[in-house]
């Protein structure tokens, strides 16, 4: 009755007769039985968690919000002395002290900062629970719980949103796509070939398809045309041609009483017709 055992996670804090003698390291501790009483308190990590609670935002949204809180005993004099049940007042003042905090953000901020509604929760319950001889170590939200109206209007919005953003972007590459013909264009009109080649590989990609039909721009049957044309000049150059030849001309027939005998008619005899 006389030997109290305090382990190494834990300290010891020793009454003789209802007044405080201190605390006592872990280790094996003789104490007078009736007359000394020996507490042991634990120097752990405790996690505690943090029951749902309905919270109205500052928006007036209600919401279910349930956290839990990690804290330790730093001074387990204090711990036994200043307050009665450690895990109970932490438990009491964790609830209000996130009620509070959550109750001065609207939904969206609930929803998006998070973290620094931990750290506000962190930092009140450290103020508060310092002269407990405890220390919150960290506070996390855990859940959220929304109403299911509230659920379908975010959801509306979060549609809203990526069609917005779809929309941008599609503007966005119809633009570039705009400018990248533009400078194509340019191109093309200064040289006029690269249209036509441009045709030709279209060709090409419809022929790997297997279609049976297809259809010809007019630009390029324009130049079928004066590829043809162009060959047949070719063809035409590569042909050697014959000398022409001075056609003679036929003799004419005049009476003889409306010439001369010596003057010839255009150059060729003159015939005499009796």
């Amino acid at each position: 009755m006389g030997v109290r055992i305090v382990k190494q996670y834990e300290q010891g804090v020793l009454f003789r007769f209802g007044r405080l003698r201190g605390s006592r390291p872990p280790g094996m501790r003789v104490i007078i039985p009736f007359v000394d009483v020996l507490h042991r308190v634990s120097l752990r990590i405790v996690t505690k968690p943090i029951q749902s609670q309905g919270i109205i935002t500052r928006d007036n949204v209600s919401v279910d919000v349930s956290a839990v809180a990690y804290y330790r005993v730093d001074d387990a004099v204090k711990s036994v002395i200043a307050i009665e049940n450690v895990e109970s007042a932490i438990d009491q003042i964790a609830q209000t002290t996130l009620r509070k905090v959550v109750g001065q953000h609207t939904l969206d901020e609930t929803l998006s900062e998070t973290d620094r509604i931990n750290v506000d929760i962190r930092e009140i319950l450290d103020v508060t629970t310092v002269e407990w001889g405890v220390q919150v170590t960290l506070v996390e939200l855990k859940d959220i719980q929304l109403p299911e109206s509230m659920k379908r209007a975010m959801a509306r919005q979060a549609e809203a949103e990526r069609e917005k953003r779809a929309k941008i972007i599609n503007a966005e590459g119809e633009s570039l796509a705009a400018a990248a013909l533009g400078d194509a264009s340019d191109t093309m009109m200064a040289h006029p070939l690269a249209l036509q080649l441009r045709n030709l590989q279209s060709l090409v990609e419809i022929g790997v398809d297997k279609n049976t039909t297809v259809v010809f721009p007019a630009p390029l049957m324009s130049t079928i045309g004066e590829l043809g044309s162009f060959l047949a000049r070719e063809a035409a150059a590569a042909t050697p041609q014959k000398p022409p030849t001075t056609p003679v001309p036929a003799p004419r027939l005049v009476p003889i009483t409306a010439l001369d005998k010596d003057v010839p008619v255009n150059g060729g005899p003159i015939v005499t017709v009796p």
